[in-house]
């Protein structure tokens, strides 16, 4: 079915396999999925289906066995490292589980951390993590390091730091996974506003069966295998 963002992302037959004391294992098989631009979409399915690899490859942080990642058209893997890196830093955001803040920095200085890598302009960092971090209701403590924040204000700080470049796709493993039910809640009404309010592509794996009910769309994953989409 056409959606009205138009297409930015098609994964064609993608494997990934791993070989371990002669022993090869499948994680994935033949996958085959369209992500509009704009798309808020949960990736779901039992322990083991290969959600988290899935999403690696769509990051670009792991290759695939076989098949291919085109991303406006162009295969991702066809590209040198160096440019896979510049283009994680500058179109992908990615937020985890655990929020892997720096403790030793401040909210602000988490935040403004991708555009330091990058090399961006320090000033317009700063003001686009002030602006984000206000947006995410953390105003009054973006002076604060980590272990001054609860574990809410922790995710919604990793939330922002994957925001300030200014992605086209947002990536998300179990971003509420170590969170309680309700917090969790929370961080996802933040994603869902976030999509709407800036229209970027936001992929999520979760177990969280409420939210993947809710979301607009929902890939299902089976031993390695898209069963609905």
């Amino acid at each position: 079915m056409s959606r009205a963002g138009g297409e930015l992302l098609r994964l064609e037959g993608i494997g990934k396999a791993y070989v371990h004391n002669s022993t090869r294992t499948e994680v994935l098989r033949g996958v085959n999925v369209s992500i509009d631009r704009g798309e808020l979409l949960a990736v779901v399915g039992p322990s083991g289906a290969g959600k988290s690899t899935l999403l690696n490859i769509i990051g670009t942080v792991d290759h695939p066995t076989s098949g291919k990642v085109l991303y406006g058209g162009s295969d991702l893997f066809s590209r040198g490292r160096r440019a896979l890196a510049e283009f994680r830093n500058r179109k992908l955001g990615f937020i985890f589980q655990f929020h892997h803040l720096l403790p030793e920095f401040t909210a602000l200085e988490n935040t403004m951390m991708p555009a330091r890598i990058a090399g961006l302009d320090l000033k317009a960092a700063e003001k686009k993590a002030r602006e984000l971090l206000e947006r995410m209701g953390l105003g009054p403590r973006i002076t604060h390091k980590p272990g001054e924040l609860s574990g809410g204000e922790q995710q919604r700080v990793a939330v922002a730091r994957s925001l300030v470049m200014g992605p086209e796709v947002v990536l998300a493993d179990e971003p509420t996974g170590n969170l309680d039910t309700h917090t969790g809640q929370e961080v996802f009404e933040v994603l869902r506003e976030l999509n709407r309010e800036l229209a970027m592509t936001l992929i999520i794996v979760t177990h969280n069966e409420e939210f993947a009910r809710s979301a607009p769309r929902r890939v299902v994953l089976v031993d390695g295998c898209i069963v609905s989409a």
